[in-house]
């Protein structure tokens, strides 16, 4: 069931209600943000992309105006949503993007409903389960938020979201980051990081190549080594590749122009 208000669309999911936007005409993209933000972060990159597509971007459980889902919200729930929503639009098939966390969910969507994507991308993301250094740093970090020490966090996590070089250039976007980010409550943030903690590795998914797959990073990612990680995974012959040579780990901020010229091309030649 949906209902519109000036402030966007509303999904009823179980008792609770999940806000996404939608505009544009075309080939339909869903554009799925990531750890410690909300729909919001993609206005502009949006707004782009909607001159040639329909494109719906989703706050997450317990971000933006969406309800939250409880101690925990794995990735399969999640990509569970998102296909009651887009069902529910009477959308046959469309093209997935995630950004970080966004990108784990969307690998779960591609693992779960192949049959509903045209492509998928991951923004800035990854395949795999956490290794043990950052098992470690998120629980640190629901310790920080439990003992009510989130606004000590933020300022941290956001400016290291953002390649070094870039954030003076960047410093509207980077503050607008961290309002968002103070914006998700604390026991958002836990399930959130228990979610990720617990989430399977996904490289089948990647390497099976079942769905078309456009996998985007950033020479300058403080938390994704491009180098390293693209020698681990096997792309098949419907996947591509696009590192971002001035970007940190928020390319569609750092490299919008190029990053929506990507994406569009990419949704043209598989949708």
């Amino acid at each position: 069931m949906q209902k519109q208000t000036q402030m966007g669309s509303f999904f009823q999911f179980n008792s609770g209600k999940i806000h996404y936007s939608d505009k544009g005409k075309g080939t339909v993209v869903v554009l799925i943000h990531g750890y410690l933000e909300t729909s919001e972060v993609w206005n502009s990159f949006a707004q782009k992309l909607a001159q040639n597509f329909r494109i719906i971007a989703i706050d997450l459980p317990g971000h933006g105006k969406s309800d939250a889902c409880g101690e925990v919200c794995t990735m399969e729930f999640m990509a569970t949503i998102i296909k009651e929503l887009i069902r529910s639009l009477n959308i046959d098939q469309f093209f997935l993007t995630g950004h970080s966390l966004g990108g784990y969910i969307t690998l779960a969507f591609a693992d779960l409903f192949p049959q509903m994507l045209s492509g998928f991308c991951l923004f800035n993301s990854h395949p795999f389960a956490d290794s043990v250094e950052n098992l470690e740093k998120r629980k640190e970090q629901i310790n920080i938020v439990k003992a009510g020490n989130k606004n000590l966090m933020v300022p941290y996590i956001i400016s290291s979201l953002y390649a070094s070089v870039n954030l003076q250039k960047f410093s509207e976007a980077v503050e607008k980051s961290k309002n968002i980010a103070f914006s998700v409550k604390g026991e958002t943030i836990t399930a959130v990081l228990r979610s990720m903690m617990t989430r399977i590795s996904r490289l089948s998914v990647l390497e099976e190549g079942k769905v078309p797959c456009l996998w985007v990073l950033g020479t300058m990612d403080n938390l994704i080594n491009y180098e390293q990680i693209q020698t681990k995974v096997r792309l098949p012959a419907n996947a591509s590749m696009v590192i971002l040579k001035e970007s940190g780990h928020m390319g569609f901020i750092e490299e919008e122009d190029k990053s929506v010229k990507v994406i569009t091309e990419f949704v043209r030649k598989w949708a």
